[in-house]
């Protein structure tokens, strides 16, 4: 069973014992049920990277990346609109945005999950199923486009912006123009 904790070490950053345990149970769940022994060679997103001949980019450093992402416009928004947004469930939340890519691929193959249900329908399962409050659930509903739930509030708001950019993050190493992605 892999350490979630220490691939994701921003966990401890996490105040509320319940959503951390929530975060590490969905995590260890995830990696239960789907025979995940190293979380560090998960790959970040199959499709994308067969397309751009992307190599070597895991689902933890993106993970990371999103994390230190809302992170960084929360703290610009605190610093200069004196706004207050609530760490816990954002750092709780972008911990386990993706979560269901290890039911949607197997390896670089994609499964029924990814499939027929798609991205991130069964992470919102995944972070009920952990525990995790409902406003959890709705921040992987709204991380991404390919639903049209649309952020409710703000932490929902900065962790699909750092999810984006993050993204975009990934896909300039292969691409000179994002347009083309």
């Amino acid at each position: 069973m892999p350490d979630v904790l220490a691939a994701f070490p921003e966990l401890a950053d996490v105040d509320d014992p319940d959503l951390r345990e929530g975060v590490r149970d969905c995590w260890a769940t995830a990696c239960e049920e789907t025979e995940t022994d190293d979380l560090t060679v998960v790959p970040w997103f199959p499709p994308a990277q067969r397309k751009h001949g992307i190599e070597g980019e895991t689902l933890v450093a993106h993970v990371r990346d999103v994390v230190a992402g809302a992170r960084a416009l929360a703290d610009a928004l605190d610093a200069s609109r004196g706004t207050t947004v609530d760490r816990d469930l954002m750092l709780a939340s972008a911990l386990v945005h993706d979560v269901s890519k290890l039911y949607e691929f197997d390896g670089h193959e994609e499964t029924a999950v990814g499939d027929l249900l798609g991205h991130p329908y069964y992470g919102v399962y995944c972070v009920a199923a952990a525990g995790l409050p409902v406003e959890c659930a709705h921040v992987v509903l709204a991380h991404t486009s390919r639903t049209t739930v649309e952020p409710a509030f703000l932490e929902a708001e900065l962790v699909r912006r750092a999810d984006e950019a993050a993204a975009a993050a990934v896909r300039t190493s292969e691409l000179d123009d994002l347009r083309d992605a």
